[in-house]
This record gives structure tokens, sequence and C-alpha cells, in this order.
């Protein structure tokens, strides 16, 4: 599910597929007459649906977070990394304290 973290919209591939399983089942239950094979049938299509269901959830609620990872700016993923540290740079004189004083 690392596509659904990246491009929400990636869930749309997942969720057709499960509802077009679904119809087909659907469609050939219309067509079967013992019973058993009719429960298997719509047991199918239930736990193909609520997998729809599930999945879609998923793609909403990584909507709602912001997008998972894109969030972070450049600065954070730097400070993350270690790039970004408190080190004097040799040969370059730091203020003490403060600010230095206007002319």
């Amino acid at each position: 599910m690392y596509m659904a973290r990246c491009c929400p919209l990636m869930t749309i591939v997942p969720i057709s597929l499960f509802l077009t399983v679904s119809f087909f089942v659907l469609f050939t239950l219309r067509k079967v007459t013992d019973k058993w094979l009719k429960l298997l049938g719509y047991s199918t299509v239930t736990f193909l649906l609520l997998s729809a269901l599930v999945v879609f959830s998923g793609a909403v609620a990584n909507l709602t977070r912001g997008l998972g990872g894109m969030r972070c700016s450049m600065a954070e993923k730097m400070k993350m990394c270690g790039m970004m540290q408190d080190r004097k740079m040799p040969g370059m004189p730091m203020p003490e304290k403060g600010l230095p004083p206007r002319e």
C-alpha cells in the first residue's frame, strides 16, 4: 500500500477491481440454482465489498492527514538527516551574543 501513501488517487485501481469482480459474481448468481452456491456467492460479494470499503476509507484517511510524507518541508527533512546542525564553520567569526549594533 506504499503507492496509496504517496498518492491516494492510486487506490482507484484496487477499488474498481473489487467492485468489478463483485458485479460479475452477482451477475452469475442470477443463473445459479443451488442454495449453497448462492450462499457462497453472497458471502464472496460481501467480502469484496468490505475490502473495497476498507481501501476507500484508507485513502480518505490519507487524504485528511495531508498526504503523509509530502507535508514535510525540505528544511525539516534535512534536519532529520542531520545535515543542518549547529556547527561553526572554520575560519568564520561568530557573534558571541545578541545582534550587532546598528549604524
